[in-house]
């Protein structure tokens, strides 16, 4: 494989699924179950240059959870800038977070530099490899990816940004949300509120989420069929197509960056 084709790496993470699908299965509902009557500290991570309702969806839905409190986690201290010029304020840095039993990451512009923020990155390694729940929303899943997280799951981002998944050993799946064991994904920002009420449900019932999604009288009817690139008018698709593609191609060139370090990693010889 080349650092220009995850052709290769996609195969061995399908492969890597079908092979443990009934493990997986298994530990998706321990993750879940062995939450379902305990209080909750849910953690939402946020960082400059984020698309804030990737975090703002997930914890109008989250932080009506029965029993649960949601703790804005900053990757610096003090107010940040999201990504349209909403001001966010953490209240506390990764260093100052509570003990977390589920992890959101989120998405937006900002993505690209919390990619090289190993302490970031090393907090979500820990917490999946504990067995514990992280959902991710849009272009966080490009995070996770960088965690080292995303080998053999499925998992989904916003549209345009799919085609990167395989880079990171993912499979990607066209779909509004996934859930691969314990880890959950949501398309394009305005998913995660679906991811959300995924998420919800897993941890306190169906009957939990349906109370909250009344509440917020979340019954989409858009004005207009142009949220996903099937359904848009060609030259609207064209148009914001155009528009995403100097962000594409610098995730492109960190992705690829990621797969080329992550196969010396895989062809360097073990020591011992």
């Amino acid at each position: 494989m080349t650092d220009e084709d995850p052709q290769l790496d996609r195969r061995v993470a399908g492969a890597a699924t079908r092979d443990e699908a009934g493990t997986r299965a298994q530990a998706h509902g321990d993750a879940f179950a062995r939450l379902r009557d305990r209080p909750l500290n849910i953690g939402i991570l946020i960082f400059p240059d984020v698309d804030q309702i990737d975090a703002t969806g997930p914890f109008a839905v989250l932080s009506r959870l029965p029993d649960a409190k949601v703790h804005v986690i900053g990757t610096q201290a003090g107010p940040l800038r999201a990504q349209m010029g909403l001001i966010l304020t953490p209240e506390a840095s990764l260093a100052d977070a509570p003990p977390l039993d589920v992890l959101q990451v989120p998405g937006g512009p900002g993505q690209e530099a919390v990619m090289h923020n190993e302490p970031v990155l090393a907090f979500i390694r820990g917490h999946l490899a504990a067995g514990k729940p992280v959902f991710s929303v849009c272009t966080g899943a490009l995070i996770c990816g960088a965690a080292g997280v995303l080998v053999g799951r499925r998992a989904t981002t916003h549209w345009a940004s799919m085609e990167l998944l395989p880079y990171f050993g993912a499979i990607p799946v066209a779909q509004r949300v996934v859930v691969d064991d314990n880890f959950v994904s949501a398309a394009g920002v305005t998913a995660g509120i679906d991811g959300a009420l995924t998420v919800a449900a897993l941890l306190r019932g169906e009957a939990a989420a349906q109370r909250i999604q009344l509440s917020l009288q979340y019954a989409p009817e858009p004005p207009f069929h142009a949220g996903s690139p099937e359904t848009a008018p060609r030259e609207v698709l064209a148009a914001v197509t155009a528009r995403y593609e100097p962000l594409i191609e610098a995730r492109r060139i960190t992705a690829r960056a990621f797969a080329a370090r992550r196969s010396a990693d895989r062809s360097r010889p073990r020591q011992g």
